[in-house]
């Protein structure tokens, strides 16, 4: 063995206990106690501290272009923030252009991502245009270890019911999950036009654009196509307490539809779209009310909830300024890949859920609905070396001065976290400890996910 870590509490989805952790060739080959060293072996006294599995961000933008410009962060300055928050692995999303193949787009995607990428990353693919050969191509995109594919309700690149339904059809052919950003597009876009001709382009008005109803009603009509076809579907960035009643109702009917929301939406209100600097806070759909808010946080008590990732989207605060006074032309998206397990771990560390459910919403279940929970989502024998010590005594107020991405500002500045990450390994090798980077990029490499 190369690694040993003795003495912590290792956290599970499924129990908690004191137990020493073995690491050989990236790999976790013995969680048990009392293991002794072997010669040349490291050992790490994590006595006081917590022992995770890596977190896994399934729902990052890095390099997204946006127009002219794209988001803050590429698959370094981003996977270096992720590494520095615990999160091990990131699941980025290809975004072809029309007409193009989308195994074709994945290479390119790929060839950007593998020499700049700290830690272990796999693609979803995006879908924008649905035609014979859209669909024909989704099985050998399956194969070569994509399985997720996401489509929008709004935007361009948005699908008809009609493109929707034969999605969800194929991809449950084809053994994939759709993932699905919910918003009714004519609904906004009328909402949009009409605060444009009142004159009424403040941030605030971003929100009064897509509220809870524009973002419910397309959560209904996507979970209502999901249960026509009997396929698998992810709503992403859940933030309405309306949408999640429609995911619980499809779920106590055994459908297999699955919710994710965002720290974002469980920290922040719609109020932040009023103070001088909304527009940094713009994200679509945008963060919502507290009914809205406190609902989402039963859903990750009850279990209604699967999941929390970021929908990491980043654009520095010139790029945001383009919309001071005309939301419509802020670019949409906020970080957080560096704050989503200290910020849920510290409300685990508050008492308001366990440790374990944050393992399983940040971990082991990402793992388990996107197709890698036999290499990750658990400290155990067999699995990747993807550990996180946690210690549960320290304090720690967020600011873009100590964290590590490239962007000028956070939403997250001056929130106090109650315990933090100290050390992060991603297959074994020590990329974080104590507040520094010590990765490498190039280091992480793909994973090809199978359902």
């Amino acid at each position: 063995m190369e690694l040993l870590i003795k003495n912590g509490t290792v956290v599970n989805a499924d129990g908690s206990y004191v137990a020493d952790v073995a690491v050989r060739d990236g790999n976790i080959i013995m969680v048990e106690q009392d293991i002794r060293p072997e010669t040349m072996t490291e050992v790490v006294d994590a006595s006081g501290l917590l022992v995770l599995p890596g977190a896994i961000d399934v729902h990052t933008h890095f390099e997204l272009p946006f127009g002219e410009i794209s988001s803050a962060d590429d698959f370094f300055s981003g996977t270096r923030a992720a590494a520095c928050g615990g999160v091990t692995t990131v699941i980025d999303f290809i975004t072809p252009e029309r007409g193009e193949s989308l195994v074709e787009a994945f290479e390119k995607r790929n060839a950007i991502a593998t020499p700049k990428a700290c830690i272990d990353y796999g693609l979803h693919m995006g879908i924008s245009e649905i035609n014979m050969a859209v669909l024909d191509e989704m099985e050998a995109v399956v194969g070569a270890g994509i399985p997720s594919f996401k489509v929008f309700m709004t935007y361009a690149s948005r699908i008809t019911d009609e493109e929707f339904t034969k999605t969800l059809s194929r991809a449950k052919e084809v053994g994939a999950v759709i993932m699905v950003h919910a918003e009714d597009h004519e609904a906004l876009e009328a909402l949009r036009a009409e605060f444009i001709v009142a004159g009424k382009t403040d941030a605030w008005h971003h929100y009064l654009s897509r509220p809870e109803a524009v973002e419910a009603k397309a959560v209904e009509k996507a979970v209502s196509l999901a249960v026509d076809t009997g396929s698998m579907l992810y709503i992403v960035h859940l933030a309405c307490a309306e949408g999640l009643a429609a995911v619980e109702i499809a779920k106590k009917n055994g459908y297999p539809v699955y919710a994710e929301t965002c720290p974002q939406y469980l920290n922040f209100t719609c109020d932040v779209y009023k103070q001088p600097d909304g527009r940094n806070f713009v994200c679509s759909p945008p963060i919502k009310g507290k009914e809205s808010q406190d609902a989402l946080w039963r859903g990750i008590k009850n279990g209604s909830i699967n999941t929390v990732a970021t929908d990491h989207c980043p654009f520095q605060t010139y790029e945001k300024d383009r919309g001071v006074n005309d939301f419509t032309k802020i670019p949409n998206g906020v970080m957080g890949v560096e704050n989503l397990y200290p910020y849920m771990l510290s409300e685990a560390n508050k008492g308001s859920l366990s440790f374990e459910r944050v393992v399983e919403l940040c971990s082991s279940t990402p793992a388990r609905i996107f197709g890698c929970a036999s290499d990750k989502g658990a400290i155990a024998p067999g699995f990747d070396a993807d550990i996180v010590l946690y210690d549960p005594s320290l304090d720690f107020v967020i600011s873009q001065k100590n964290m590590h991405s490239t962007i000028d500002y956070t939403i997250w500045e001056g929130t106090a976290i109650k315990g933090y990450p100290v050390r992060t390994y991603s297959r074994g090798v020590l990329v974080y400890k104590d507040g520094e980077f010590r990765g490498t990029p190039g280091h992480g490499r793909f994973v090809r996910r199978c359902l």
